[in-house]
């Protein structure tokens, strides 16, 4: 065998070794729960641009799949059911004004109107079911990409309810100032979800979201993405602290009111703890409905039994 055709038996062989790592890099692996999570090269490249904009420290997010028969048990509707078509059409009504708010550009523009806090006075009042909710339905907008937050340190619901699995979130980039938020972040099976779990307890939460680091981060993913709305899951106001504080950094409040449970004077206590954002709705849910033709209940009512 000639030397020339040495060389191109051994670049024959390289060529098979690059191309056998090529496939192996294609597998993706699967959770414990059934939820794909990979390292997808085909994330978007404004997704994964890292604050300081250091393009070399780009980090691949994760990826994960949502399981509508979990959405379905968790009460979440789904969109191909035709049993959620009330709820979904409620949520339909309850995103519209937000959305208007979100990307007014005349003399009523909000700051930070595309950052919806979603919170409620106490606990297992609804708040994070109507935050998912709420998410979904601006998901199925065209034009639009949505970033669900779950800001519930202390009790993160938002990946339970959904059934995937994650590690670290918002917690562990606020504290972390070498941590890129690429690396929290997870990219839903609906194409314009993505979602940035609670991350670690901390004892320090409150005073983590009150940091320069944390302002740092909202802005950021506020202000890049013209297209875009954060949808944040708060502790309930009167359990943390960090409730009031996250009211600053945003734009919009959808305040959950539980029908016949929440007391008048504890909603009064709430909202001046939460004053400092101007743009509070309110949202009644777990309401009944008795009779009557309507076929949907009104933005301020909902069913969530």
């Amino acid at each position: 065998m000639s030397l020339i055709e040495k060389a191109a038996a051994k670049l024959k062989k390289r060529e098979s070794l690059v191309e056998r790592a090529a496939k192996e890099l294609k597998t993706v692996p699967e959770g414990d729960n059934g939820n794909v999570i990979s390292k997808d090269n085909q994330s978007s490249a404004p997704e994964n641009l890292p604050l300081d904009g250091n393009v070399k420290d780009i980090k691949q997010n994760k990826k994960v799949i949502l399981n509508n028969d979990v959405l379905r048990r968790n009460n979440i509707p789904v969109s191909d059911d035709a049993d959620s078509s009330v709820t979904t059409e409620e949520f339909r009504i309850i995103k519209r004004s937000l959305l208007l708010n979100a990307f007014n550009k005349g003399e009523g523009a909000i700051e930070n109107g595309n950052i919806v806090l979603v919170t409620s006075t106490e606990p297992d009042e609804g708040k994070t079911f109507c935050a998912i909710s709420l998410a979904l339905s601006m998901a199925a907008e065209r034009d639009l990409t949505v970033l669900l937050v779950d800001a519930d340190v202390s009790k993160p619901d938002v990946l339970n309810m959904l059934g995937v699995k994650g590690d670290k979130g918002l917690i562990d980039v606020v504290e972390n100032k070498d941590m890129d938020l690429s690396e929290c972040l997870l990219r839903t099976s609906i194409p314009n979800l993505t979602i940035l779990p609670a991350g670690k307890k901390h004892k320090l939460t409150t005073e983590l979201f009150a940091s320069d680091r944390m302002i740092e981060i909202i802005a950021e993913i506020a202000k890049r993405y013209r297209d875009r709305i954060i949808i944040i899951d708060s502790p309930p106001v009167l359990a943390s602290s960090a409730a009031s504080v996250l009211a600053m950094h945003v734009g919009q409040i959808l305040y959950v009111v539980e029908a016949e449970k929440t007391r008048q004077e504890e909603l009064g206590e709430a909202i001046k703890m939460i004053e400092k954002c101007k743009n509070i709705n309110l949202l009644l849910n777990k309401t009944r409905f008795v009779g009557g033709k309507k076929k949907f209940g009104s933005y301020y009512g909902y069913g969530n039994d």
